[in-house]
Order: structure tokens, then C-alpha cells, then sequence
């Protein structure tokens, strides 16, 4: 019976975390069109920040309550899964056309980003001689920079192209915007206590790491709003929806999901990780980079690519 009521009420705080993420995205989206926002803008910032509250909310409750293991899963599983399956996924269903900004401006954000990421972890790791992944304060702030200067680019470039965004009517008017905003943000923060709550008993109960339970089960939870969000585009033809979401999501994820957190609650030791891990998080943005530079086109061959590297990597997860 113990089994039954973990998964139920797991169950429960994902579709919770689901549903209101995408109402939230929704809400908040129609607040950014009333201040008339790009597509891009508003997938590089309110779609992919709204995407990320189930993440955020995890990461405040699993790190206040010394839970490093699930943070840092969380944060590293997500853009890991983001890229190498979402994205891999999305270029299968429908190549996706690549525009010369992203790759000379966003995907460099991001591979700065996630390089610093993993520099910070492996310092710890190698130069401090600690078998533990240990984030503290100062990584906190590092990542929390680095999200800054991603959000001086949007504002820049807000500024520099406001005159020829195309603006499409908010879902919402501003006053039912900032309700449902309000009445999201609550559940989101209660379905996450369930979640990790729920995530930590059914790995006692099956006898495995938390690791593997959030790698697995919270992080490809909570990314199913990036998954339908991303593919949809992609079938559509929104290839800057597609590509603003996935981009905007793990810079924030480094930036805020970890860096807030680590800044306020002064760090955390994860004993579950080593640089296989962390090389993986790289991988990801490399081959993403790389496949998007090689001919301004993400094709059905390099989605494959990405999948195959995901499948590899997660059997490595399941086996380890």
C-alpha cells in the first residue's frame, strides 16, 4: 500500500506541476504581449522561465531541506533531456531552420553558460580533491552573473528591435493574468513538496539513489512542458519558439533553478555524480552548437544523433 500511495500522490504533484506550468506560461505570456514582446523575446524569457517554475520550486525545496542529490539531478537531467531529447525529438518530427542570431548570440550565451557550470563543479571535484560535487555561495553568484548578462542581451536587444515586433492579442486581460499568475505560483510550490517529498520515499522504498528517481522520474516530469511546448513549434514552423524555449530554459535553470537557491541557502554536497555527468551537460550544448552552426538546420539525421546520445547516456545512468 505504501507503494500505491507514493506513486499516487508522486502522480498527483506532476500533473498539478504540469497543468499549472501551463497555465502559467499562458498568464504570463499575455502580460508580456501587453507590453508587446517578440515571439522570441517571449520564448527565450516568459515561456521558458514559466517552463521552468516546477524546476525552481524543486531545486528551493530539495536544497532547503538538504536534498543536494535532487538539485543538482534536477538541474543537470533537465538540460540534458532539454537539448539531446526535446530537441532531438522536435528536429526528428520537423527540421528545424536555424537564424543566424541564435547562433551567433544565444547559443554562445548558453555554452558559456553551461561551460561555467561545469567548471565550477569540476574545481571542487579535482582541485579540492573532495569526492563529493560540492555548489557553494560564490557558484551561486557566478551563475546568477551569468543569467544577468543573458537578461542585459534580451533587454538590448527588447530596445534595439521594438519597432518591428509583430505583437499577437493577449489570451488574457491583465487583471486574470496576474490571478492565474498568483494561483500557479502556490500550487506549483505545494505539488512540488509532493514530488520531492514522494521522489525521496519511493527511492527508499525501491531501494535505488535519488538520483536515479530524479533523473528519471521528476526530470522528465517536469520537462514534459518543454517537450509539448517545442515540438508542437516545431511542427508548426515556430522554429525561434522552439529554439527561444529550449535555450531561455537551461540558462535559467544554471542561472536562477540552481544559482538562487545556492545564493540563499549557501550550498550543498551531492555524492551521486562524477564527470561522466558533467561531461554529458557539455555534450549536449557542444553537439547542439556544432549541429546548428554546421548548416543553419537541426535535420531528421542530427535529431537522431541527439537521441542516440541521450539513450546512451541514460543507460549509463540506469547501469552506474
Amino acid at each position: 500500500m505504501e507503494y500505491v500511495k507514493t506513486i499516487v500522490l508522486l502522480l498527483i504533484g506532476f500533473v498539478l506541476l504540469v497543468k499549472c506550468s501551463d497555465l502559467f506560461v499562458d498568464a504570463v505570456s499575455s502580460l508580456a504581449n501587453n507590453f508587446k514582446v517578440s515571439k522570441m523575446m517571449i520564448a527565450l524569457t516568459v515561456a521558458a522561465f514559466g517552463t521552468c517554475a516546477p524546476e525552481l520550486a524543486i531545486s528551493f525545496n530539495s536544497i532547503s531541506s538538504g536534498s543536494g542529490n535532487i538539485a543538482l539531478a534536477n538541474v543537470l537531467g533537465s538540460n540534458v533531456v532539454n537539448i539531446l531529447l526535446i530537441i532531438g525529438l522536435a528536429a526528428f518530427v520537423n527540421p528545424i531552420k536555424v537564424k543566424d542570431e541564435v547562433i551567433k548570440k544565444e547559443l554562445p550565451i548558453l555554452l558559456l553558460t553551461t561551460i561555467m557550470f561545469a567548471l565550477s563543479i569540476a574545481f571542487h571535484y579535482i582541485f579540492e580533491n573532495n569526492m563529493n560535487f560540492i555548489l557553494n555561495r560564490t557558484d551561486g553568484l557566478i551563475f546568477i552573473f551569468l543569467f544577468s548578462a543573458f537578461i542585459f542581451y534580451i533587454v538590448s536587444v527588447i530596445k534595439s528591435k521594438q519597432g518591428i515586433f509583430e505583437y499577437t492579442k493577449p489570451k488574457y486581460n491583465i487583471w486574470v493574468s496576474i490571478l492565474i499568475t498568483i494561483v500557479c505560483c502556490v500550487v506549483i510550490v505545494y505539488s512540488s513538496d509532493l514530488v520531492v517529498d514522494n521522489a525521496k520515499t519511493l527511492a527508499a522504498l525501491l531501494g535505488v539513489s535519488e538520483k536515479l528517481i530524479t533523473m528519471t522520474v521528476v526530470v522528465i516530469g517536469t520537462s514534459l512542458p518543454e517537450m509539448t511546448m517545442t515540438i508542437v513549434a516545431s511542427k508548426k514552423g515556430e522554429f525561434d519558439i522552439a529554439l527561444g524555449n529550449i535555450i531561455g530554459t537551461n540558462i535559467f535553470n544554471i542561472g536562477i533553478v540552481l544559482g538562487l537557491p545556492l545564493l540563499i541557502y549557501g550550498g550543498f554536497a551531492s555524492s551521486s555524480f562524477n564527470l561522466i555527468d558533467i561531461a554529458a551537460v557539455v555534450v549536449a550544448v557542444v553537439v547542439f552548437y556544432l549541429f546548428a552552426r554546421n548548416d543553419k538546420v537541426l535535420s531528421k539525421l542530427e535529431g537522431s544523433i541527439m537521441i542516440l546520445i541521450f539513450l546512451m547516456y541514460y543507460t549509463y545512468v540506469f547501469l552506474a
